[in-house]
């Protein structure tokens, strides 16, 4: 198990967020997990009507962390929003099983699940992109009474079916490049990003040790019926298409080969009640790199402008 030294996270741009740790529970395998635990601003929170959500749990994906985030944070909690942005194991502050074995589906889900419970978190806005809403996505149904709306962007259900050309073409590179270069990786999809914020995406990786979950999440994705995941997930879409009764927004960078629009048209299509994705033209498959405006129209579509 492999911890990240705190100096690598000094003095990062635009996060200024001390670090929480959860750390004892047996779902977490031993490790410690890192979290952002952001208050919401008081005045706001007083606003809020009986029913919104008064928690925003935000989910990263791969090969990103917390930090990717940033932007949205901030509108949530001057919404009046408790933020909890955990980072899953293996990926930024958290701690890094060096074994790739040690990741699996189940793993990750349970861990959140875990997660959830510790904190005791309700009255959830869940926010997920990528891999956080492949996980994320299949938690609801286990505690429909903590969670009342949903803000997808750029991610599916993976049920059993393939992710098509554009991500088999992410997964060969992946698995051609084990120490994938991280920050260099995300500031090709957003040319703007300064140097200082795309060294960031790299502080939780000092070396090809530390990205074993990073080399390995590409090939957990469920691409066949009997994949592991594969079950949970069409047990979370009838879920989400039958019994799920909260709020939905909808969001989708438009340059992302992989779950770009025709992904989140898909997953509109298995969401009650969700509405067509706003598009950000420019955004690319890490939308929340635009995220502050998709956070300000989310919160307007749910009737919470701060």
């Amino acid at each position: 198990m492999l911890r990240t030294d705190d100096a690598r996270f000094a003095h990062l741009p635009d996060w200024p967020f001390a670090p929480h740790y959860l750390e004892g529970l047996s779902a977490l395998g031993g490790a410690r997990m890192h979290f952002v635990d952001l208050a919401g601003d008081e005045a706001a929170a007083r606003r809020l009507a009986a029913g919104a959500p008064r928690v925003a749990l935000c989910l990263h994906g791969n090969p990103s962390w917390s930090y990717v985030y940033r932007k949205m944070a901030p509108v949530f909690a001057g919404a009046g929003l408790r933020v909890v942005v955990p980072d899953l194991i293996g990926f930024g502050r958290s701690d890094k099983p060096e074994n790739e074995d040690a990741h699996s589906f189940a793993f990750h889900r349970d861990t959140l699940l875990a997660f959830i419970e510790a904190l005791d978190l309700r009255h959830i806005l869940l926010v997920v992109q990528d891999w956080g809403g492949l996980l994320g996505l299949t938690l609801p149904m286990a505690m429909p009474e903590r969670f009342t709306h949903l803000l997808a962007m750029n991610t599916a259900l993976p049920t059993g079916e393939s992710f098509g050309a554009g991500f088999a073409a992410w997964q060969a590179y992946s698995n051609q490049n084990p120490d994938l270069a991280i920050g260099r990786m995300l500031r090709r999809g957003r040319p703007d990003m300064s140097a200082t914020e795309a060294d960031a995406y790299d502080a939780p990786f000092p070396d090809v040790r530390y990205k074993a979950a990073v080399r390995v999440f590409p090939n957990l994705v469920p691409q066949t019926a009997q994949a592991p995941g594969a079950a949970i997930a069409r047990e979370a879409e009838t879920f989400w298409g039958e019994r799920w009764q909260g709020a939905s927004f909808l969001a989708v960078g438009a340059r992302d080969p992989v779950l770009g629009p025709p992904a989140m048209a898909r997953l509109q299509q298995q969401i009650r009640g969700a509405t067509a994705p706003m598009l950000v033209a420019e955004g690319g498959h890490f939308v929340q790199e635009w995220g502050a405006p998709i956070a300000r129209a989310a919160l307007q579509s749910f009737g919470m402008d701060p």
